[in-house]
């Protein structure tokens, strides 16, 4: 069963968020942070799939700050009206206050993880490493191909992290991801673990997109991901 709900930032702000739930006694919950075109039909179908791995999922909507009803598609046109248009006026702060309204909002007695694609993704990883400032306690999260990471990388994260690259991904440099590995060197507690794709450039698990998606690995990481949910979640 999928629904949207209004829930409420620690600010005021009230936004949106898709709420879907699956058939049972649900395992846990996930947050589902979105890239920069809303929480659009590949975001639902993410939550979505998750649902039926036996999560809760919910999906904010970050850009009701700044236009409400965010639904875009990867038409060149779209794209550039995100680009241009919506993502400048994006802030980290007040976006960590969305994901963390969803968070509360699904956690409960749940164990919850927060999980997301590009600026979802340094969301993803923002949540791990603020999560005490937030009010929230995610057992691990998942970043994929997570922008600006670079600039966030010497944060300590408060869980277990898994990270999703691509090896030919123009939009994050090198330099960044390395970062993120010599800052969180194996051994070290929380295990941030850091994978890289072969041929797989930004936005890889974008199925809807083929000019971005890459299907092996998509495949690949979306079977690590859920080993790692399945590990801390249950």
């Amino acid at each position: 069963m999928s629904e949207f709900v209004t829930v409420k930032a620690a600010d005021g702000h009230e936004l949106s968020a898709y709420v879907v739930k699956p058939e049972g006694t649900p395992k846990g919950a996930l947050v589902v942070v979105q890239e920069i075109f809303g929480v659009n039909k590949h975001i639902r179908s993410v939550a979505d799939g998750y649902a039926k791995e036996g999560y809760v999922a919910i999906a904010p909507a970050l850009f009701d700050r700044i236009e409400r009803g965010v639904d875009i598609d990867y038409t060149p046109d779209e794209m550039k009206y995100a680009f241009t248009e919506l993502y400048p006026k994006l802030n980290v702060e007040l976006a960590l206050l969305d994901v963390a309204a969803a968070f509360q909002h699904v956690a409960g007695a749940h164990k919850t993880a927060v999980l997301g694609f590009c600026y979802g993704g340094l969301m993803a990883w923002l949540s791990a490493t603020r999560a005490k400032a937030l009010g929230i306690s995610p057992v691990c999260t998942v970043g994929y191909y997570a922008g600006g990471i670079g600039h966030f990388a010497k944060e300590e994260p408060t869980c277990p992290v898994m990270l999703h690259f691509g090896a030919a991904d123009s939009h994050i440099d090198k330099d960044q991801i390395d970062a993120v590995r010599e800052a969180n060197p194996a051994g070290k507690t929380p295990e941030v673990e850091v994978f890289e794709y072969e041929g797989a450039g930004h936005a890889f698990n974008r199925a809807p997109d083929p000019h971005s998606y890459h299907a092996e690995a998509a495949k690949l990481a979306g079977e690590r991901s859920l080993a790692f949910l399945k590990k801390y979640i249950g």
